[in-house]
């Protein structure tokens, strides 16, 4: 038997004992756990000064103990789902996995491998990796135009089964398996989705050299967009939130101009920042209506608004400021496959620095008085909250 935190209901997550999934073909077996002493599920790990040495299967493995903590990344998504739901997570058998809640939480999260099906043969045991979490069919028509993350039938490890990252052992397909840089540790691999949601929204924007560029939001993904976009070398950055401690964090990951609605005139300011036209490209990471209404009047003509967020209520657009400046309304959804490997690249080169987007570690007992609740009552002062699974 293995921990895990599963959603039963609207209010109702509970760590429960559970059955250890089984690898099977095509599939990996990624462990959660860390720094137990005791041999679980043929899989140990002892630590010695600044090594962590692993066994499975009488396999030896070992990498720097800084290295050596598998974590899983709290979202709002989770939080929805806690306070709401049940919103995403399938109350019917889900059309891929067959499985329905009670489910176990957790699409953002690292591990290191313990088992891998028969027929993989390139991931090798105590690889320490970032898992992609998109569930897709491959076969409708989104899928074989290779945009597997707008499937028909697409769900989330970690939402719609499959297991999730707030338990001891996952199995997943080996796609999922993007292995983590020996100079990135298991925290930050941890980091790896959210950023990937921010730089696939890039990829699918019309951004060039010399673009000025609005970001609204400094949530994990308005964060992550930002620090993309320093990363591609945007000289023009200009970055809006109403929190202060956000308004930070943007100045801190490389926003040029850091702008409050709520004091500022983010049409004028930006007109202004972009010598008088409007920005170039928009990133809404906030979903707030009145955001988006300033957004399109800030954009430039011919200018392009990319929609991140997720929206809890209907938006409503004001179509004649799009018509009569030719503006650009788009949408996007997480990743695609490659993002995650530019991602770790990209951290593992340094042009990515995402730590100190982690604010909080706690543990699997505490996830939700010390994780949802401190998302809820202290949502300013937080990131990113991580959770340390441990047995």
């Amino acid at each position: 038997m293995m921990k895990a935190v599963r959603f039963h209901g609207k209010g109702d997550i509970r760590l429960d004992d559970i059955e250890v999934p089984t690898c099977g073909k095509g599939q990996v077996k990624v462990c959660k756990c860390h720094a137990s002493a005791e041999e679980a599920s043929d899989f140990a790990q002892t630590l010695r000064g600044e090594t962590c040495i692993c066994w499975h299967m009488r396999h030896r493995y070992e990498f720097p103990l800084s290295s050596n903590i598998p974590a899983h990344g709290l979202t709002i998504t989770d939080l929805h789902e806690y306070l709401g739901g049940a919103n995403l997570m399938p109350t019917t058998p889900h059309p891929i996995t067959k499985e329905k809640i009670p489910l176990t939480l957790g699409h953002e999260f690292s591990g290191v491998v313990e088992e891998v099906g028969d027929d993989v043969t390139d991931v090798k045991m105590g690889q320490r990796v970032s898992v992609q979490p998109i569930i897709y069919d491959g076969t409708c028509g989104a899928c074989r135009a290779g945009l597997i993350n707008c499937c028909d039938n697409n769900g989330f490890i970690g939402l719609s089964g499959w297991g999730g990252g707030l338990s001891e052992h996952v199995v997943v397909p080996r796609a999922a398996i993007y292995e983590i840089p020996d100079s990135v540790s298991m925290k930050v691999g941890a980091l790896t989705e959210p950023l990937s949601v921010a730089w696939h929204s890039i990829d699918i924007s019309p951004l060039k050299k010399g673009d000025k560029v609005l970001v609204l939001g400094g949530g994990p993904i308005g964060l992550g967009v930002i620090q993309c976009l320093k990363a591609r070398g945007v000289e023009t950055i200009i970055a809006s939130d109403v929190s202060p401690r956000r308004k930070e964090f943007m100045k801190h990951f490389g926003a040029h101009h850091v702008l409050d609605p709520t004091q500022d005139d983010i049409v004028a300011r930006v007109r202004e920042i972009c010598g008088g036209v409007g920005a170039d490209v928009g990133f809404d990471a906030a979903g707030v209506q009145v955001g988006l209404n300033q957004a399109l009047k800030a954009i430039r003509a011919q200018g392009t608004l990319v929609n991140i967020a997720v929206w809890e209520k209907p938006a409503q657009l004001q179509m004649n400021d799009i018509v009569f400046r030719e503006r650009k309304y788009i949408g996007t959804t997480t990743f695609v496959a490659g993002d995650f490997r530019h991602v770790l690249d990209a951290i593992a080169s340094g042009s990515l620095q995402p730590e100190p987007m982690i604010t909080k570690i706690i543990k699997m007992d505490e996830v939700e008085e010390k994780g949802f609740k401190a998302l809820i009552e202290e949502k300013d002062k937080h990131v990113k909250i991580l959770v340390e699974v441990n047995p």
